[in-house]
Protein backbone atom coordinates (compact mmCIF):
# COMPACT_ATOMS: atom_id res chain seq x y z
CA UNK A 1 0.00 0.00 0.00
CA UNK A 2 2.83 2.40 0.83
CA UNK A 3 4.53 1.60 -2.42
CA UNK A 4 1.32 2.17 -4.32
CA UNK A 5 0.78 5.58 -2.77
CA UNK A 6 4.36 6.59 -3.50
CA UNK A 7 3.88 5.56 -7.11
CA UNK A 8 1.15 8.10 -7.63
CA UNK A 9 -1.46 7.94 -4.89
CA UNK A 10 -4.08 6.09 -6.93
CA UNK A 11 -3.82 2.72 -5.20
CA UNK A 12 -1.93 0.98 -8.03
CA UNK A 13 1.68 0.82 -9.14
CA UNK A 14 2.54 2.57 -12.36
CA UNK A 15 3.43 0.00 -15.01
CA UNK A 16 6.09 0.92 -17.52
CA UNK A 17 5.73 -0.43 -21.05
CA UNK A 18 8.11 -3.28 -21.81
CA UNK A 19 11.44 -2.18 -23.24
CA UNK A 20 12.30 -3.19 -26.76
CA UNK A 21 14.97 -5.91 -26.75
CA UNK A 22 18.55 -4.67 -26.98
CA UNK A 23 21.64 -6.35 -28.37
CA UNK A 24 25.32 -6.03 -27.61
CA UNK A 25 28.10 -7.00 -30.01
CA UNK A 26 31.76 -6.33 -30.73
CA UNK A 27 33.52 -4.77 -33.71
CA UNK A 28 37.19 -3.83 -34.00
CA UNK A 29 37.69 -3.80 -30.25
CA UNK A 30 34.60 -1.72 -29.46
CA UNK A 31 31.24 -2.63 -27.95
CA UNK A 32 28.13 -1.84 -29.99
CA UNK A 33 24.54 -1.50 -28.78
CA UNK A 34 21.41 -2.02 -30.89
CA UNK A 35 17.79 -1.32 -29.97
CA UNK A 36 15.38 -3.35 -32.07
CA UNK A 37 12.85 -0.54 -31.89
CA UNK A 38 14.65 1.39 -34.60
CA UNK A 39 17.67 -0.85 -35.32
CA UNK A 40 19.94 2.10 -34.51
CA UNK A 41 23.54 1.16 -33.80
CA UNK A 42 25.78 3.07 -31.44
CA UNK A 43 29.25 2.34 -30.12
CA UNK A 44 30.30 2.97 -26.56
CA UNK A 45 32.87 5.76 -26.48
CA UNK A 46 34.66 5.17 -23.20
CA UNK A 47 37.40 7.64 -22.39
CA UNK A 48 39.72 5.50 -20.28
CA UNK A 49 43.46 5.73 -20.95
CA UNK A 50 45.48 2.75 -22.21
CA UNK A 51 42.54 0.45 -22.90
CA UNK A 52 42.94 -1.23 -26.28
CA UNK A 53 39.70 -3.22 -26.48
CA UNK A 54 36.27 -3.37 -24.86
CA UNK A 55 33.82 -6.26 -24.87
CA UNK A 56 30.48 -6.92 -23.14
CA UNK A 57 30.03 -9.44 -20.36
CA UNK A 58 26.98 -10.47 -18.33
CA UNK A 59 23.93 -8.27 -17.84
CA UNK A 60 22.64 -7.26 -14.41
CA UNK A 61 19.12 -8.43 -13.50
CA UNK A 62 17.76 -4.88 -13.86
CA UNK A 63 18.43 -4.93 -17.61
CA UNK A 64 19.96 -1.46 -17.40
CA UNK A 65 23.55 -2.29 -16.47
CA UNK A 66 26.08 -4.59 -18.03
CA UNK A 67 29.55 -5.84 -17.20
CA UNK A 68 32.31 -4.68 -19.53
CA UNK A 69 35.82 -6.07 -19.88
CA UNK A 70 38.63 -3.86 -21.13
CA UNK A 71 42.16 -4.96 -21.95
CA UNK A 72 45.36 -3.04 -22.21
CA UNK A 73 47.57 -3.63 -25.28
CA UNK A 74 48.25 -7.35 -25.55
CA UNK A 75 51.52 -8.69 -24.23
CA UNK A 76 51.79 -11.54 -26.74
CA UNK A 77 53.03 -11.11 -30.29
CA UNK A 78 56.05 -11.92 -32.45
CA UNK A 79 58.51 -13.85 -30.33
CA UNK A 80 56.05 -13.96 -27.42
CA UNK A 81 53.85 -17.08 -27.67
CA UNK A 82 50.14 -16.72 -26.98
CA UNK A 83 49.93 -19.37 -24.27
CA UNK A 84 52.64 -17.71 -22.18
CA UNK A 85 52.21 -13.99 -22.75
CA UNK A 86 48.52 -13.36 -23.52
CA UNK A 87 47.45 -13.78 -19.91
CA UNK A 88 50.09 -11.30 -18.82
CA UNK A 89 47.90 -8.61 -20.38
CA UNK A 90 46.31 -6.41 -17.66
CA UNK A 91 42.51 -6.39 -17.75
CA UNK A 92 39.84 -4.25 -16.07
CA UNK A 93 36.22 -5.07 -15.19
CA UNK A 94 33.53 -2.38 -15.21
CA UNK A 95 29.85 -1.78 -14.55
CA UNK A 96 28.23 0.31 -17.30
CA UNK A 97 24.74 1.85 -17.29
CA UNK A 98 23.37 1.65 -20.84
CA UNK A 99 21.19 4.76 -20.54
CA UNK A 100 23.14 7.12 -18.29
CA UNK A 101 26.61 6.07 -19.45
CA UNK A 102 27.85 5.74 -15.87
CA UNK A 103 31.05 3.68 -15.82
CA UNK A 104 32.40 2.22 -12.57
CA UNK A 105 35.44 0.01 -12.24
CA UNK A 106 34.86 -3.23 -10.32
CA UNK A 107 37.17 -5.80 -8.74
CA UNK A 108 39.85 -3.31 -7.73
CA UNK A 109 40.34 -4.66 -4.19
CA UNK A 110 42.46 -7.71 -3.41
CA UNK A 111 43.34 -8.19 -7.05
CA UNK A 112 45.00 -11.55 -7.56
CA UNK A 113 46.63 -11.24 -11.00
CA UNK A 114 46.94 -8.86 -13.97
CA UNK A 115 44.59 -11.07 -16.02
CA UNK A 116 41.14 -11.26 -14.41
CA UNK A 117 38.01 -11.63 -16.55
CA UNK A 118 34.28 -11.81 -15.73
CA UNK A 119 32.83 -15.31 -16.01
CA UNK A 120 29.35 -15.15 -14.46
CA UNK A 121 27.28 -12.65 -12.50
CA UNK A 122 25.55 -14.08 -9.43
CA UNK A 123 22.68 -11.70 -8.68
CA UNK A 124 23.64 -8.12 -7.82
CA UNK A 125 26.33 -8.84 -5.26
CA UNK A 126 28.87 -11.41 -6.45
CA UNK A 127 30.81 -12.16 -9.60
CA UNK A 128 32.60 -15.32 -10.66
CA UNK A 129 35.87 -14.29 -12.28
CA UNK A 130 38.50 -16.25 -14.13
CA UNK A 131 41.96 -15.60 -12.72
CA UNK A 132 45.08 -16.75 -14.58
CA UNK A 133 48.35 -16.50 -12.68
CA UNK A 134 51.63 -18.10 -13.73
CA UNK A 135 49.71 -19.87 -16.54
CA UNK A 136 47.36 -21.53 -14.05
CA UNK A 137 43.68 -20.60 -14.18
CA UNK A 138 40.81 -20.97 -11.76
CA UNK A 139 37.42 -19.45 -10.99
CA UNK A 140 37.11 -17.22 -7.92
CA UNK A 141 33.91 -15.81 -6.40
CA UNK A 142 34.26 -12.17 -5.32
CA UNK A 143 32.12 -9.27 -4.25
CA UNK A 144 31.72 -6.68 -6.98
CA UNK A 145 34.54 -4.59 -5.53
CA UNK A 146 36.87 -7.61 -5.63
CA UNK A 147 36.86 -8.25 -1.90
CA UNK A 148 36.05 -11.50 -0.09
CA UNK A 149 37.63 -13.84 -2.69
CA UNK A 150 36.48 -17.45 -2.35
CA UNK A 151 37.77 -20.23 -4.65
CA UNK A 152 35.03 -21.75 -6.84
CA UNK A 153 37.48 -24.20 -8.44
CA UNK A 154 40.94 -25.23 -7.33
CA UNK A 155 44.20 -24.12 -8.91
CA UNK A 156 45.81 -26.95 -10.82
CA UNK A 157 42.71 -29.00 -11.58
CA UNK A 158 42.32 -27.38 -15.01
CA UNK A 159 41.11 -24.20 -16.65
CA UNK A 160 37.36 -23.69 -16.10
CA UNK A 161 35.30 -21.54 -18.46
CA UNK A 162 32.06 -21.62 -20.44
CA UNK A 163 30.01 -20.88 -17.29
CA UNK A 164 26.21 -20.59 -17.21
CA UNK A 165 23.68 -20.04 -14.43
CA UNK A 166 20.64 -22.25 -13.83
CA UNK A 167 17.18 -20.66 -14.19
CA UNK A 168 16.68 -20.73 -10.41
CA UNK A 169 20.15 -19.14 -9.96
CA UNK A 170 21.25 -21.89 -7.56
CA UNK A 171 23.60 -23.91 -9.76
CA UNK A 172 26.41 -23.22 -12.20
CA UNK A 173 27.44 -25.31 -15.20
CA UNK A 174 30.91 -25.08 -16.72
CA UNK A 175 33.48 -27.03 -18.64
CA UNK A 176 36.88 -27.82 -17.22
CA UNK A 177 39.96 -28.16 -19.41
CA UNK A 178 41.52 -30.69 -17.07
CA UNK A 179 44.58 -32.96 -17.35
CA UNK A 180 42.07 -35.75 -18.10
CA UNK A 181 40.42 -33.80 -20.94
CA UNK A 182 37.59 -31.30 -21.34
CA UNK A 183 34.76 -32.18 -18.97
CA UNK A 184 31.34 -30.70 -18.11
CA UNK A 185 30.36 -30.11 -14.48
CA UNK A 186 27.62 -28.49 -12.42
CA UNK A 187 28.00 -27.05 -8.92
CA UNK A 188 26.38 -24.76 -6.39
CA UNK A 189 27.15 -21.08 -6.85
CA UNK A 190 29.86 -21.37 -4.17
CA UNK A 191 31.49 -24.29 -6.01
CA UNK A 192 30.20 -26.99 -3.67
CA UNK A 193 28.19 -30.13 -4.43
CA UNK A 194 29.91 -30.73 -7.75
CA UNK A 195 28.46 -33.20 -10.25
CA UNK A 196 30.30 -34.44 -13.33
CA UNK A 197 27.94 -34.43 -16.31
CA UNK A 198 30.23 -35.58 -19.14
CA UNK A 199 33.86 -36.73 -19.29
CA UNK A 200 35.89 -38.90 -21.67
CA UNK A 201 39.58 -38.38 -22.45
CA UNK A 202 38.97 -39.14 -26.13
CA UNK A 203 36.27 -36.45 -26.44
CA UNK A 204 36.38 -32.68 -26.01
CA UNK A 205 33.22 -31.52 -24.19
CA UNK A 206 32.81 -27.75 -24.39
CA UNK A 207 30.37 -24.93 -23.55
CA UNK A 208 27.32 -25.06 -21.29
CA UNK A 209 23.76 -23.79 -21.30
CA UNK A 210 20.81 -24.62 -19.08
CA UNK A 211 17.45 -25.79 -20.38
CA UNK A 212 14.52 -23.54 -19.42
CA UNK A 213 13.29 -26.14 -16.88
CA UNK A 214 16.75 -26.40 -15.29
CA UNK A 215 16.96 -30.17 -15.75
CA UNK A 216 19.42 -30.37 -18.65
CA UNK A 217 22.68 -28.78 -19.76
CA UNK A 218 23.70 -28.63 -23.40
CA UNK A 219 27.30 -28.69 -24.68
CA UNK A 220 29.28 -29.97 -27.65
CA UNK A 221 31.41 -33.05 -28.28
CA UNK A 222 34.40 -32.53 -30.58
CA UNK A 223 36.40 -35.52 -31.84
CA UNK A 224 39.65 -33.64 -31.47
CA UNK A 225 41.96 -36.56 -32.24
CA UNK A 226 40.78 -36.58 -35.86
CA UNK A 227 39.91 -32.87 -35.94
CA UNK A 228 42.80 -30.98 -34.32
CA UNK A 229 41.45 -27.64 -35.52
CA UNK A 230 38.14 -28.29 -33.69
CA UNK A 231 36.16 -27.27 -36.77
CA UNK A 232 33.20 -29.57 -36.07
CA UNK A 233 31.32 -31.12 -33.14
CA UNK A 234 28.11 -32.88 -32.17
CA UNK A 235 25.43 -31.34 -29.95
CA UNK A 236 24.82 -33.06 -26.62
CA UNK A 237 22.65 -32.72 -23.54
CA UNK A 238 23.27 -34.14 -20.10
CA UNK A 239 21.19 -34.21 -16.96
CA UNK A 240 22.26 -31.37 -14.70
CA UNK A 241 22.09 -33.77 -11.76
CA UNK A 242 24.28 -36.30 -13.62
CA UNK A 243 23.52 -39.80 -14.77
CA UNK A 244 22.54 -39.25 -18.41
CA UNK A 245 24.53 -38.00 -21.40
CA UNK A 246 22.90 -37.91 -24.84
CA UNK A 247 24.42 -37.08 -28.23
CA UNK A 248 21.70 -35.41 -30.32
CA UNK A 249 23.43 -35.15 -33.71
CA UNK A 250 25.62 -37.37 -35.87
CA UNK A 251 28.80 -37.06 -37.91
CA UNK A 252 30.03 -33.90 -36.14
CA UNK A 253 27.18 -31.89 -37.62
CA UNK A 254 27.81 -28.56 -35.87
CA UNK A 255 30.27 -25.85 -36.93
CA UNK A 256 32.31 -25.48 -33.74
CA UNK A 257 35.45 -23.36 -34.24
CA UNK A 258 34.10 -20.37 -36.14
CA UNK A 259 36.68 -18.71 -38.40
CA UNK A 260 35.95 -16.01 -40.94
CA UNK A 261 37.22 -13.06 -42.94
CA UNK A 262 40.31 -12.49 -45.05
CA UNK A 263 43.86 -11.53 -44.16
CA UNK A 264 42.68 -8.08 -43.02
CA UNK A 265 39.44 -9.04 -41.27
CA UNK A 266 40.15 -12.51 -39.91
CA UNK A 267 38.60 -13.54 -36.62
CA UNK A 268 36.72 -16.29 -34.85
CA UNK A 269 35.80 -17.96 -31.60
CA UNK A 270 34.00 -21.10 -30.48
CA UNK A 271 30.34 -21.62 -31.31
CA UNK A 272 28.12 -23.14 -28.62
CA UNK A 273 24.52 -24.35 -28.87
CA UNK A 274 21.75 -22.31 -27.27
CA UNK A 275 18.27 -22.91 -25.90
CA UNK A 276 15.01 -21.33 -26.95
CA UNK A 277 12.49 -20.37 -24.24
CA UNK A 278 10.34 -23.30 -25.41
CA UNK A 279 13.15 -25.86 -24.94
CA UNK A 280 14.55 -26.18 -28.45
CA UNK A 281 18.29 -26.24 -29.12
CA UNK A 282 19.82 -23.82 -31.63
CA UNK A 283 23.07 -24.60 -33.42
CA UNK A 284 24.89 -23.85 -36.70
CA UNK A 285 24.61 -27.00 -38.84
CA UNK A 286 27.25 -27.51 -41.49
CA UNK A 287 26.45 -28.77 -44.96
CA UNK A 288 27.75 -32.25 -45.82
CA UNK A 289 31.40 -32.12 -46.82
CA UNK A 290 31.81 -28.49 -45.75
CA UNK A 291 35.36 -27.10 -45.71
CA UNK A 292 36.24 -23.78 -44.06
CA UNK A 293 38.44 -21.27 -45.93
CA UNK A 294 40.76 -20.86 -42.93
CA UNK A 295 42.34 -24.31 -42.69
CA UNK A 296 44.06 -25.44 -39.51
CA UNK A 297 47.83 -25.88 -39.88
CA UNK A 298 48.40 -29.38 -38.56
CA UNK A 299 51.78 -29.84 -36.92
CA UNK A 300 52.57 -26.11 -36.84
CA UNK A 301 53.39 -24.28 -33.63
CA UNK A 302 50.38 -22.24 -32.50
CA UNK A 303 51.77 -18.78 -31.75
CA UNK A 304 48.57 -16.73 -32.03
CA UNK A 305 45.68 -19.03 -30.96
CA UNK A 306 44.55 -19.07 -34.61
CA UNK A 307 47.17 -21.09 -36.49
CA UNK A 308 45.35 -21.24 -39.82
CA UNK A 309 46.15 -20.74 -43.49
CA UNK A 310 43.74 -18.80 -45.71
CA UNK A 311 42.67 -21.00 -48.63
CA UNK A 312 39.37 -19.59 -49.93
CA UNK A 313 39.68 -21.52 -53.19
CA UNK A 314 39.37 -24.78 -51.27
CA UNK A 315 36.32 -23.73 -49.20
CA UNK A 316 33.16 -25.76 -49.73
CA UNK A 317 29.60 -25.61 -48.45
CA UNK A 318 28.53 -23.49 -45.50
CA UNK A 319 26.38 -23.55 -42.37
CA UNK A 320 22.82 -22.65 -41.42
CA UNK A 321 20.95 -22.02 -38.17
CA UNK A 322 18.64 -24.86 -37.15
CA UNK A 323 16.46 -25.61 -34.14
CA UNK A 324 16.52 -29.17 -32.77
CA UNK A 325 13.84 -30.73 -30.58
CA UNK A 326 15.79 -32.79 -27.99
CA UNK A 327 12.83 -35.10 -27.35
CA UNK A 328 11.90 -36.04 -30.91
CA UNK A 329 15.13 -35.26 -32.74
CA UNK A 330 13.29 -33.25 -35.38
CA UNK A 331 15.09 -30.25 -36.88
CA UNK A 332 13.62 -26.99 -38.18
CA UNK A 333 15.69 -24.91 -40.58
CA UNK A 334 15.69 -21.26 -39.50
CA UNK A 335 18.09 -19.97 -42.15
CA UNK A 336 18.69 -21.45 -45.60
CA UNK A 337 21.65 -23.64 -46.50
CA UNK A 338 23.75 -21.88 -49.15
CA UNK A 339 27.22 -22.52 -50.49
CA UNK A 340 29.83 -20.04 -49.21
CA UNK A 341 27.43 -18.61 -46.60
CA UNK A 342 28.26 -19.30 -42.94
CA UNK A 343 25.56 -18.59 -40.34
CA UNK A 344 26.54 -18.93 -36.67
CA UNK A 345 26.28 -17.43 -33.10
CA UNK A 346 22.50 -17.70 -32.84
CA UNK A 347 20.31 -16.96 -29.83
CA UNK A 348 16.68 -16.10 -29.14
CA UNK A 349 15.53 -13.08 -27.14
CA UNK A 350 14.05 -13.65 -23.68
CA UNK A 351 10.53 -12.96 -24.96
CA UNK A 352 10.97 -15.69 -27.58
CA UNK A 353 10.15 -13.37 -30.49
CA UNK A 354 13.50 -12.58 -32.09
CA UNK A 355 16.46 -14.53 -33.43
CA UNK A 356 19.93 -13.00 -33.75
CA UNK A 357 22.82 -14.58 -35.63
CA UNK A 358 26.00 -13.78 -37.51
CA UNK A 359 26.36 -14.34 -41.25
CA UNK A 360 29.65 -14.31 -43.13
CA UNK A 361 30.31 -15.04 -46.77
CA UNK A 362 33.49 -16.97 -47.51
CA UNK A 363 36.44 -14.62 -47.10
CA UNK A 364 34.37 -11.79 -45.61
CA UNK A 365 33.78 -10.46 -42.09
CA UNK A 366 30.44 -11.28 -40.46
CA UNK A 367 27.37 -9.10 -40.12
CA UNK A 368 24.77 -9.12 -37.34
CA UNK A 369 21.35 -10.28 -38.54
CA UNK A 370 17.99 -10.33 -36.75
CA UNK A 371 14.92 -12.35 -37.75
CA UNK A 372 11.66 -13.54 -36.29
CA UNK A 373 12.13 -16.51 -33.98
CA UNK A 374 11.12 -18.89 -36.79
CA UNK A 375 13.67 -17.34 -39.13
CA UNK A 376 11.18 -15.17 -40.99
CA UNK A 377 11.89 -11.60 -42.09
CA UNK A 378 15.69 -11.72 -41.73
CA UNK A 379 17.35 -8.32 -41.85
CA UNK A 380 20.93 -7.12 -41.69
CA UNK A 381 21.61 -4.84 -38.72
CA UNK A 382 25.29 -3.99 -39.20
CA UNK A 383 28.55 -5.18 -40.67
CA UNK A 384 30.49 -3.40 -37.97
CA UNK A 385 32.88 -0.47 -38.00
CA UNK A 386 33.94 0.35 -41.57
CA UNK A 387 32.27 -2.92 -42.62
CA UNK A 388 35.18 -4.86 -41.09
CA UNK A 389 32.82 -7.24 -39.34
CA UNK A 390 30.64 -7.56 -36.22
CA UNK A 391 30.60 -10.57 -33.91
CA UNK A 392 29.52 -12.02 -30.57
CA UNK A 393 25.93 -10.70 -30.43
CA UNK A 394 24.15 -11.17 -27.10
CA UNK A 395 20.81 -10.05 -25.72
CA UNK A 396 20.72 -7.67 -22.77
Amino acid sequence: MAAASLAGGHGALAVEPPREPRLLFTSRGKTGVVSLKDAAVRYLELNVPNQATWQPGPSFPDGERIILLSMEPRRDGPGKPFDEYYTQTPTHIWSYHLDSGELTELCTRERMAPFVTPALLIGDERLLVQVVKDRVGQIISVRLDGSDPVPFTKAGEGLPYGLSLSPDQRRVAYHLASPEGYQVWTADTDGGNRVRVAADPSHLYFGTGWSPDGKWVNYVDCHYHTDPGHDWADVCVGRAAGGEHRVLTKNQAMWFAATYGNEQTRGGGSNVPGWTPAGGVLFPRRSPGAQVPWQYRVGQADLDHFNRAFKPGEAKGGSQIVRLDPASGTIAELTPAKDNVWDFRSSVSADGKHLVFCRAATGEGPGIWVADADGGQPRLITRGIDDFGADHPRWV
